[in-house]
């Protein structure tokens, strides 16, 4: 859904979004009528194309059940001329990219927005913004988020990358969220060396303006399809450790300290009875037909699989039932 919601931002970006599943025509063109899909939904119900592109999801067996047939989930970015650029992909529908993720890889750069949850630290000479980049600045389960850290610093100022020598302090940022919130690595912009010809050293460092990106996303521990949220805000920590310097002079090393709070939204799930009635945002199409055709498609060919699929399903409903609050 969050492609759906963003087919604007690709619109304007001049980006096609074409999409590949293996449902059968008639579900793919009902949920293009009720939620307003726009750009090309393909079926490949026997998953002949989903094999020859390498992207079948080996993790689940034909005894699976209806789940066997379905890619990994991700994406390609191509060029015009059908040159992939970029390409995501997850072993887990529990983590994907964001609509933002995939804009920005096929223009090469940041596309901040408007609407994006921010805050402000720092000192006169060395100005530090973050942000959460993507959806608006929400957590949504699975949905890659990029923390944007936005440096300004003063004329004649730098900060240190790594390495440098004992006693200088090198840029570090760490980032903490609630339970449920998976953060990555910094991805910092490359340095530009600084000759100390007194000391015969050349040290990394920043000036000027420039972002760090600390990429994040939400799990089913913050915000479950199977129960209702039970949080709708978040609030992210930043630490950043710096020691800025002019030409003639450094300052004491320092720690900022930024916090961020974001709303967290609930799930888009199917209209199926596991996932209804738990305040999560349920697609406007009935799932039951489509469950059904699947069902039976599956069926003759692994009618073993199957009674497994159904087996589960009964084991997550009675869990659910069972939970504190259920």
């Amino acid at each position: 859904m969050e492609l759906r919601d963003a087919q604007e931002k690709f619109r304007a970006a001049g980006i096609r979004l074409y999409a590949i599943s293996y449902d059968d025509c008639a579900v793919l063109a009902e949920l293009a009528e009720v939620l307003g899909i726009e750009y090309p939904l393909l079926s490949d119900i026997d998953s002949a194309v989903i094999r020859n592109y390498g992207i079948l999801n080996t993790q689940i067996n034909p005894s699976d059940g209806i789940l066997y047939g379905i890619p990994y989930p991700g994406a390609y970015v191509t060029d015009e001329n059908g040159v992939v650029v970029e390409k995501f992909f997850r072993d887990s529908y529990k983590r994907r990219e964001s609509a933002e993720n995939l804009i920005e890889a096929a223009l090469g750069r940041l596309v901040p927005g408007d609407d994006e949850p921010t805050t402000v630290g720092g000192e006169p000479d060395v100005r530090i913004a973050a942000s959460l980049h993507g959806g608006g600045g929400t957590l949504k389960q699975g949905v890659q988020r990029k923390l944007v850290l936005r440096f300004e610093l003063g004329e004649g100022i730098h900060i240190y990358g790594e390495p440098v020598p004992e006693g200088m302090q090198p840029t570090r940022i760490s980032v903490t969220g609630p339970p449920g919130v998976k953060v990555g690595e910094p991805d910092f912009p490359p340095t530009q060396p600084l000759r100390l010809e007194a000391l015969d050293l050349e040290l990394p460092v920043w000036n000027g303006t420039f972002e760090v990106v600390v990429p994040l996303y939400a799990t089913s521990e913050l915000a479950s399809e199977c129960h209702p949220l039970e949080r709708t805000r978040a609030t992210l920590e930043v630490m950043v450790h710096y020691q800025a310097c002019d030409d003639s002079s450094c300052m004491l090393p320092k720690t900022e300290k930024l916090s961020l709070d974001v709303p967290v939204l609930p799930v888009d799930v199917q209209s199926i009875s596991l996932h209804m009635g738990h305040g999560q945002r349920e697609l406007e199409i009935e799932g039951g037909p489509h469950m059904r055709r699947l069902f039976l498609r599956k069926a003759r060919s692994h009618p073993l699989g199957a009674l497994r699929f159904i087996w589960s399903q009964v084991r997550m409903e009675l869990a659910d039932r069972l939970r504190p609050g259920g």
